[in-house]
């Protein structure tokens, strides 16, 4: 069977980390690298969860390069991080994992994806599950970069559903003009995964206790972060169903290994870059209203029970 080859642009906290396990422990996948950004935590922070995620599992072989500390464009989030830190209350700086003596790659995160699309001779999927300033910033040194990219799959944005504002999803708004940038970017295969999909396919408590019981460092782990997401959504996030949470990134993994687990429709794409209540959304021409041609196949819906089960599955194998 030939694995699917994919590099992960992350900003590690907790359904990151659980989208890293899924990518880099499935059979179907081939995980190349992680790419680091700023994000649900400072880039550092991001940097060192990613590599302590990997030795958790026993894959130190997979190269972490660290990104941007900060937007494409902007000094800071459109609400600077000191005046709300939405995202450390849901993910932490430092996930619950062991400590690691192991080192960031030397290379600079945009510089290893320009330099491996440029270089590559098999496909190589890009799933940015974060801020897209990496993305953006390899876009504009390279300007063949997007010709070069086979397939790319971005968790963000939201259409019913905003979270970090009621109009706008974290990645997105974190750095709306990298967002706008890479949405423009005319790849050839884009799938947008927000949270309209990933609030289709919740996790329970009693989910992460059958993840537990698999007994494997992969299955502990998941548990633990889903279960934090959990009393934190809970708490300040409340989901239709108590007791649940999204698991966003590992929805767009998911998506790779079974694509029935996501339902597509194609729509033009764009993002807002101002405005107080507006900044960061992602505009989705679902009723074909603005005449931009569709770039994007857009995640509305997500089987939970094909999602539960990769999980499973894949977290009950035992480290090589």
């Amino acid at each position: 069977m030939t694995r699917k080859k994919l590099i992960l642009d992350v900003d590690t906290g907790t359904d990151d980390a659980v989208a890293i396990m899924l990518a880099a422990l499935h059979p179907a996948l081939d995980l190349v690298a992680c790419t680091t950004v700023n994000g649900n935590a400072p880039v550092e922070y991001c940097t060192d969860n990613t590599l302590r995620v990997l030795d958790h599992i026993a894959r130190s072989d997979i190269p972490v390069y660290e990104g941007a500390a900060r937007p494409f464009v902007r000094a800071d989030f459109p609400v600077p991080r000191a005046q709300n830190d939405l995202a450390g209350k849901i993910h932490g700086k430092t996930l619950p994992v062991p400590p690691t003596a192991r080192r960031k790659a030397d290379a600079g995160a945009v510089e290893f994806l320009i330099e491996t699309y440029r270089n590559a001779t098999e496909e190589i999927t890009l799933v940015p599950v974060a801020p897209l300033t990496n993305i953006a910033a390899a876009l504009t040194l390279d300007p063949k970069l997007a010709e070069r990219i086979p397939e790319v799959v971005i968790m963000g944005g939201g259409h019913e559903i905003g979270n970090v504002t009621p109009a706008a999803e974290f990645n997105i708004w974190a750095d709306p003009e990298a967002a706008g940038i890479v949405l423009a970017a005319g790849f050839r295969k884009l799938t947008l995964v927000p949270l309209d999909a990933t609030h289709r396919a919740l996790v329970s408590y009693a989910d992460c206790q059958r993840l537990r019981a698999l007994g494997t460092p992969a299955g502990a782990a998941a548990a633990e972060f889903i279960g934090h997401r959990i009393e934190v959504h809970d708490e300040i996030q409340k989901m239709a169903v108590a007791g649940t949470t999204p698991v966003h990134d590992a929805v767009c993994v998911g998506s790779l290994i079974d694509p029935a687990i996501i339902t597509t429709r194609r729509h033009h794409v764009a993002v807002e870059t101002s405005g107080a209540l507006t900044v960061g959304r992602t505009v989705i021409d679902t009723h074909f209203r603005g005449g931009g041609a569709p770039q994007a196949d857009v995640a509305f819906d997500a089987d939970a029970s094909r999602f539960l089960k990769i999980l499973l599955e894949t977290f009950a194998r035992k480290p090589a």
